[in-house]
C-alpha cells in the first residue's frame, strides 16, 4: 500500500489516505442522506395534527396549529439563499427539522400526571410506539451553591412514533408568554431511502476521496517543489474537517443517550453541519489549493525522457 501510494519509506501514509477515505465517505453520506429525506412526505396539516391531538389527548381543545414550513427550515422558514450567509457562520445550528405543533387550551399545571397517564394510554391504544416520558424538574440556584428541586411541576416530554409520523407532546412547568402549557409537535420519521442512500454514497465518497488522495500522494512525492506546502494545506484541512465530526459525535451521542428519540437527528448533525459548516469550508478551500499544487510540474524528468535527451546529445 505504502508503494500504490508513491510512499513507500512512509509508515503513516496508509492511516492519512484511510482517514481521507472516511472523512469523505461521511460528508458524501451526509449529502446523500439529505437528499434521500426529501422522499418522505410533506408535513402534517392542521387537518391532520388536531385529528391526532383528538385521538391521543381525548377531551382537550386545540388552541392553535402552526404548520411547518418545509420539511427542513431556517429559523421557522425554508433556507433561502439569502440565508447562507447566516447559515455559514454564526447560525447554521438553527437548520432544523420542520414540525407542525399545536398548543392545547388551558391545561393547569397540576393535571400533569393526569394528563400524561391519559396521553400514554390514548398511544397504546392507537397503535402508537410510546418512549417513557422525558422529565426534567424545575430547580432553584443560588449564586453561592448548587440548584435544588423546586418541588413543584416538572417540564415533561412523551415521544412517539406510528409509521412515518413521530410527535412530542410536552407539559410546560411554566406557561409560555400566551398561558400554553401543553404542545404537540409532530414530524415525519426518517424515510426508507435514507439508509441505502448513505450506505451507496458513503462507499462512493469514500472510493473518489481514496483515490483522489492516492493520486496527489503519488504525484507530490519529493522532489515535488510544492510538497511541502501541499502536506501543510492536507494537514489544515483533516483538522477542519475532523475536528468538528468528533466534538459534535461526542455530543450527539450524549444528547440521544439523556433522553429518548423516536427519530434520530440527521446524519450531517452528527458531522457538525450545518452548524459548524465554516470549518468545512476553509477545510475545502485547503484541500482544493492544494490539489492545484499538486498538479505542479516535478523536478525529476521522466526516466526514459531523460534516456531519450541523453541518447540524442
Amino acid at each position: 500500500m505504502r508503494a500504490r501510494l508513491g510512499r513507500p519509506e512512509s509508515r503513516t501514509v496508509v492511516v492519512w489516505a484511510a482517514l481521507t477515505a472516511v472523512i469523505c465517505g461521511l460528508f458524501s453520506a451526509a449529502l446523500a442522506t439529505w437528499a434521500a429525506w426529501h422522499t418522505a412526505r410533506p408535513l402534517p396539516d392542521a387537518t391532520e395534527t388536531t385529528a391526532i391531538v383528538a385521538e391521543v389527548l381525548p377531551g382537550r381543545e386545540v388552541n392553535e396549529v402552526e404548520t411547518g414550513a418545509a420539511l427542513f427550515t431556517f429559523y421557522s422558514q425554508p433556507l433561502r439563499p439569502r440565508d447562507l450567509k447566516a447559515l455559514l457562520f454564526p447560525d447554521g445550528g438553527e437548520y432544523q427539522q420542520g414540525t407542525t405543533v399545536a398548543t392545547v387550551k388551558a391545561v393547569p399545571p397540576a393535571a400533569q400526571q393526569e394528563t400524561l397517564a391519559l396521553a400514554q394510554r390514548r398511544l397504546r391504544e392507537t397503535g402508537w410506539h410510546a418512549f417513557p416520558p422525558h422529565v426534567e424538574p424545575e430547580v432553584t440556584c443560588r449564586a453561592g451553591g448548587g440548584c435544588t428541586p423546586t418541588g413543584g411541576p416538572s417540564n415533561i416530554s412523551l415521544v412517539a412514533r406510528r409509521g412515518d409520523t413521530a410527535l412530542n407532546i410536552q407539559w410546560l412547568a411554566n406557561p409560555s408568554i400566551d398561558g400554553t402549557h401543553l404542545t404537540v409537535a409532530v414530524y415525519r420519521a426518517t424515510p426508507p431511502a435514507v439508509l441505502p442512500a448513505g450506505v451507496a454514497g458513503g462507499l462512493v465518497g469514500a472510493l473518489l476521496g481514496g483515490l483522489v488522495f492516492a493520486w496527489a500522494s503519488r504525484r507530490t512525492r519529493p522532489p515535488h517543489p510544492a510538497a511541502n506546502g501541499v502536506t501543510v494545506l492536507y494537514a489544515i484541512t483533516m483538522l477542519f474537517w475532523w475536528a468538528p465530526v468528533l466534538l459534535a459525535g461526542s455530543s450527539m451521542s450524549r444528547h440521544h443517550l439523556d433522553e429518548p428519540h423516536p427519530v434520530w437527528h440527521p446524519l450531517w448533525e452528527w458531522l457538525g453541519q450545518p452548524g459548524l459548516s465554516l470549518f468545512f469550508v476553509l477545510g475545502a478551500v485547503c484541500a482544493l489549493f492544494a490539489l492545484a499544487l499538486a498538479t505542479m510540474p516535478r523536478r525529476d524528468a521522466d526516466p526514459l525522457s531523460a534516456a531519450v535527451t541523453e541518447f540524442a546529445r
